[in-house]
């Protein structure tokens, strides 16, 4: 079967927003890139269930980075479903202290109080990867034809996951909530651009952002291009 995406986006606490998880499948089984929040585990759960997810079905759980947000449930559904979880260990202490603001710059005081009220991130969802990958891993071994390529700047530990029919999941550098832009949030700007001058050496062709709609790369780059 050809590679097929299902977006599941759901809703972030207090109406702040959405987020999207990527289930990801193709003849060799799933692949779910990102968790969404803890709040509408129910929610996840059920659409992971229509989609034929059962145990055993589901190759791996990838994250793109730490936020509470986008690892929620990333903790249940590998216990739920008997699969592995990755990322990069430059957000690891993230998930593993419960601590979003861990390895980043110092964040506005008023940013990191309203954090844990947000986001909520009990212990019992904090959880250690069993994978971690970084710049040019090859995710082929689980049935997963893609590329792993850091793009810090949302967080150390960004990554965007490229598959062979350039389509990017990109994260939180890139978003499309008015239009496609840089993530409203960053922990370093110049590193971000960086990262986007660093996709310029991919083909890239759709781009599955963490927050808004899927966009061609060429929506972005082109008036991007056009500003410097």
């Amino acid at each position: 079967m050809p590679q097929e995406i299902k977006i599941f986006n759901l809703s972030l606490p207090i109406n702040i927003g959405s987020v999207n998880c990527y289930l990801v499948e193709n003849e060799a089984g799933k692949i779910l890139i990102d968790t969404g929040g803890s709040n509408k585990r129910r929610e996840l759960e059920t659409e992971l269930e229509s989609a034929g997810c059962q145990p055993g079905y589901l190759n791996l759980i990838v994250l793109t980075h730490g936020d509470f947000d986008h690892t929620g449930n990333a903790a249940y559904l590998r216990k739920k479903f008997g699969t592995k979880i990755a990322m990069h260990s430059n957000d690891s202490g993230m998930a593993e202290q419960g601590d979003m603001f861990w390895n980043r710059n110092k964040p506005n005081f008023l940013i990191k109080m309203m954090a844990p009220i947000l986001f909520r991130f009990p212990k019992s969802d904090w959880f250690e990867a069993d994978i971690f990958i970084d710049d040019g891993s090859d995710l082929s071994e689980y049935g997963f034809g893609a590329q792993v390529i850091s793009i810090p700047g949302h967080s150390k530990g960004s990554i965007g996951i490229l598959t062979t029919d350039g389509d990017l999941f990109c994260g939180d550098l890139l978003e499309n909530t008015a239009k496609p832009a840089l993530n409203s949030i960053m922990d370093d700007i110049d590193t971000a651009n960086a990262s986007v001058e660093k996709l310029k050496n991919y083909k890239i062709n759709t781009v599955y952002p963490g927050h808004g709609e899927p966009f061609a790369m060429d929506d972005f780059m082109e008036p991007h291009t056009r500003n410097e």
